[in-house]
This record gives C-alpha cells, structure tokens and sequence, in this order.
C-alpha cells in the first residue's frame, strides 16, 4: 500500500503531510516553496509509492470559493494530468490554519516558533490529512 500526500497550497509557501504506509497516521512532512512544488512532488513520487494526493480545498465559511483558489484549481488540474495514475482529490481546508495555531499553542510552542509559518503550513497540511483519514473511516464504518 503506498502513502497518501496532502498540498497545503498557498501563493508562496506550501505544506506537506503524508500518511505511513498503512495510511493510518499523518505527519507533517515539509513546507516548500510553491514555485518548487512540482519539483518536490516528483522526487517524493520517485522515491515513495503515493497512492493519493489529497489537495486542500480553500474555501470560506460560506463555502465559497477563497480568493486563493484561482491558484489552486490550475494547479490541482495540473497534478492530475501529470499523475494520471496517482488519485487527485479536493478536501476541505476551512480552518486548519486556525486549528494548526491551536496544536502549536496547546503543544507548547513558545511564541517565536508559533510565529514560523512554514511550521503553521506543514501541521495545516497533516490536519487536512488527519480530517480526510478521519472522514474515509467514518465512510468505511470503521
């Protein structure tokens, strides 16, 4: 059984987080730069069996689309037509960014490291993994 990647996507910065290979837990892998993000999925998926890509889907509170989702869209399209062998899937993004400064504050992160955003990236991108694990479970009855 091969991993599952979640794309925390945003303008600059990107988080990442992969499951183990029994997909049952999720861990922050790394934040990259987005404009290396392809780069980076390449060489992951060179070296690792990834049976799914799960990308986080920006929306508002309203459930609409977020300003940032005219970048995610071209890039999730993208992905999909380079990985055809790969499933490529939207999941709800709504709030991890809150959620991830909640871990990092209950974790006991002094201050200075809560203010890294790349940390806050890469523990969005495995709280987007936690939910979709969590939601397949519930599906499977599990």
């Amino acid at each position: 059984m091969g991993r599952i990647l979640a794309i925390d996507y945003g303008k600059s910065r990107t988080g990442i987080a992969v499951t183990d290979t029994m997909q049952m837990i999720a861990n922050p892998l790394t934040t990259v730069d987005t404009p290396t993000l392809f780069d980076f999925i390449k060489s992951y998926t060179d070296t690792e069996v990834v049976d799914r890509i799960i990308v986080g889907k920006p929306l508002q509170t309203n459930g609409e689309a977020s300003e940032n989702m005219k970048r995610v869209e071209p890039f999730f399209n993208r992905l999909k037509k380079l990985y055809p062998s790969i499933t490529v899937e939207y999941y709800d993004e709504r709030f991890t960014s809150v959620l991830a400064h909640r871990v990092m504050l209950d974790s006991g992160i002094n201050k200075k490291a809560r203010q890294d955003k790349a940390l806050v990236d890469k523990i969005s991108a495995s709280i987007i993994l936690e939910d979709y694990l969590e939601s397949q479970r519930i599906r499977q009855g599990r």
